[in-house]
């Protein structure tokens, strides 16, 4: 199903649920799997929890909200979405930058993104195949010492992983997107309730449960809060041009604010599960939970080839990334598609693979981080980037400097330059207590919330 809008045709959605499992799919990613439970256990457990659902539901809703609307008021892209809906209000067209700023963004995060996601590509090759039996700490480290080590491998599996994002948004919405989200999406939350359900007759089940929601608030001070506000903030894809992409291309009979809700709770819950997926392997195996990237590549293969079952758990496990972190390439490719179909004229079946390509070289950067340049600082003669790789201030900029400067000013845009019967009808509410709170949140609790972020980035 296609809509004209400006001259150009867009697909739309067949279904709110087609429409629900892409945007969660692009809302979960490798973070929900790992980050999220390492930095509750870390933070206070329960009493970070807490603190993140409520920043979710002041900050992380109404910005997913605010994109949702402002892509389906204009039906475009988020560049023209942007300049579209200002001209609308009686603003300026600049603020067709907001768009531009979330398209930069976007594709410096899949120039690392997909290398991560190699990452899990190669250590679901790795299960299926020999499987993790016989490894120690020692030997371990030397498996993910290797995979770093080695360039070709790297971009292999990065080339592998683009590729198979540029065919699913290559072939559209409908035949793409849509197909490929009721695939990976419903297999991703069996395998996550399967591990979890397994994490359950664990021993370390109890000391899991005890890590991520025992509130511990001796444990929680100002910076539980810029955590708890970083990780919903990037959890839910806000400022990626994802969820206005997503948003241009939803009938009128889909309803944002419901969708916005199930869309953040579906995001949250995730993680909750992840780490009673996780931890109760973590904990049995007498593992410290706070190894990050080296918990999921070092530690958890040690553990599945020691376990009962240990070589089907590892398969789902790296399934259930491989799945997380296509649904989330796939959503940050699709801003840019979109972008060359509207301002370039430019077909999708050439927009895609073309895209992907230029990622894919640039990609070559983040690799050789791991390697061959892992001792170049390319941005040395600045402060904060003076010991950042190529793939580290490469991540830098796009997550601490372009995602919360284009949030900010979406919050703006969208609370204070669009006009309140604009945003009250994309919402579909009345001049009640619901879309009051909502343009507060937007106006002030938002745009307060990520100014402290952006400092806290540059003075930490």
């Amino acid at each position: 199903m296609s809509q004209p809008v400006d001259g150009k045709v867009h697909e739309q959605w067949s279904s709110r649920t087609t429409f629900l499992l892409s945007a969660i799919g692009f809302a979960v990613g490798l973070g929900n799997i790992w980050r999220f439970p390492y930095v509750a256990g870390e933070n206070g457990g329960g009493a970070f929890v807490i603190i993140y659902l409520l920043v979710v539901l002041c900050i992380g809703a109404p910005l997913v909200a605010a994109e949702l609307l402002i892509g389906r008021r204009a039906g475009l892209s988020p560049v023209a979405g942007m300049r579209k809906n200002a001209i609308e209000a009686g603003g300026k067209p600049a603020w067709a930058g907001v768009g531009v700023v979330a398209l930069v963004a976007t594709f410096l995060i899949l120039t690392f993104y997909a290398v991560i996601a190699g990452w899990a590509a190669d250590y679901l090759w790795r299960a299926v195949s020999t499987g993790f039996a016989g490894l120690d700490a020692d030997s371990s480290k030397v498996v993910f010492d290797g995979l770093m080590a080695s360039p070709l491998r790297l971009a292999g599996w990065s080339l592998l992983m683009l590729g198979i994002a540029v065919f699913i948004t290559r072939r559209g919405v409908s035949h793409g997107i849509e197909m490929a989200s009721l695939i990976l999406m419903p297999l991703l939350f069996a395998i996550l309730i399967l591990l979890a359900v397994y994490g359950a007759t664990l021993d370390g089940f109890a000391a899991a449960t005890q890590f991520l929601f025992a509130p511990d608030f001796s444990k929680v001070t100002a910076q539980t809060f810029l955590l708890a506000i970083g990780q919903a903030f990037f959890s839910v894809g806000v400022a990626m041009g994802g969820m206005m992409t997503y948003g241009a291309y939803m009938p009128k009979y889909i309803k944002v604010p419901s969708s916005t809700l199930i869309i953040v709770a579906a995001d949250s819950i995730v993680a909750l599960v992840a780490g009673l997926a996780i931890f109760p392997i973590v904990f049995t195996s007498g593992m410290a939970p706070s190894e990050g990237t080296g918990l999921v590549f070092q530690s958890l293969p040690i553990a599945f080839g020691s376990m009962a079952f240990g070589g089907a758990i590892g398969i789902a496990f790296f399934v259930l990334l491989v799945a997380a972190a296509l649904t989330s390439m796939v959503a940050n490719l699709e801003p840019l598609v979109s972008w060359a179909e509207e301002h370039r004229g430019m077909p999708r079946k050439i927009a895609a693979p073309l895209i992907g390509a230029v990622i894919f070289v640039l990609s070559i950067g983040s690799v050789l981080s791991f390697n061959l340049l892992a001792d170049f600082h390319p941005l040395a003669f600045l402060p904060l980037f003076e010991k950042l790789t190529i793939y580290g201030a490469t991540d830098f900029i796009a997550s601490n400097i372009l995602l919360p400067v284009g949030a900010l000013l979406t919050a703006v845009f969208a609370g204070w330059v669009m006009k309140r019967e604009a945003t009250r009808g994309e919402l579909e509410l009345t001049e009640g207590l619901t879309f009051r709170t909502w343009l507060f949140l937007t106006r002030f609790v938002a745009p307060v919330a990520i100014a402290t972020l952006i400092v806290f980035a540059f003075v930490a």
